[in-house]
């Protein structure tokens, strides 16, 4: 592989997101983070292979939750399991509620306005579709520092409230897709990667 081929992928570092209050878990108070976090001084776009091994930078990944209610009030969640295909092989056969992944630095170009908005628009293009009325909303900060994966990335979690239970996947190894009763998923959280179950725990096990 050519150093032109390395794919390069949006990073903050870890000091600064320590810096601003390091947390473990779910946490609520996006724009206190992402307003320091998001800018040009932190921001930079480094090798995928090495930053997957370097615990100094926190990878940001969009993390887009797709919840419909119906006409009784009960609420539905759009899950899956991760395919061989899906990009994080430490994932593979769990069980997820999150549709998204790295933003590339592909997502900007020099006239982006927001290279991680960017990114987000591109994986869920890629990953899924849907046209029903929505609205989208950001729901808060995913970290994890018990896991090898969660090291390294830090999720930025929004909550797509769709009118209609109609999201299909694009991608062959986004499996036994569909919506799913919250109420199930909260009994079975074991089926799940960390960070769904995290964001189920934390959105809707109150």
């Amino acid at each position: 592989m050519s150093v032109a081929d390395v794919e390069h992928v949006l990073v903050v570092p870890t000091e600064k997101f320590h810096e601003i209050g390091k947390f473990q878990g779910f946490h609520e108070n996006v724009d206190h983070y992402l307003d320091q976090l998001l800018t040009p001084e932190q921001m930079s776009f480094r090798p995928r292979d090495l930053m997957e091994r370097s615990p100094e930078f926190k990878q940001l990944i969009p993390y887009v939750i797709f919840e419909y209610e119906d006409e009784q009030g009960g609420k539905h969640v759009f899950q899956y399991v991760r395919g061989k295909g899906q990009g994080e092989s430490r994932l593979h056969s769990k069980r997820s509620v999150g549709i998204g992944g790295h933003v590339s630095s592909e997502d900007a170009p020099s006239d982006a306005e927001d290279p991680f908005q960017e990114g987000m628009r591109r994986e869920l293009a890629e990953e899924v579709t849907f046209d029903a009325p929505h609205v989208l909303t950001c729901a808060g900060l995913i970290n994890d520092d018990e896991s090898e994966v969660g090291r390294v990335h830090l999720g930025v979690v929004y909550l797509c409230k769709i009118e209609r239970p109609e999201v299909k996947p694009n991608e062959e190894d986004i499996l036994e897709a569909g919506f799913r009763p919250v109420s199930e998923m909260l009994a079975k959280l074991e089926e799940f990667e960390t960070w769904s179950s995290i964001c189920l725990e934390s959105i809707y096990g109150k």
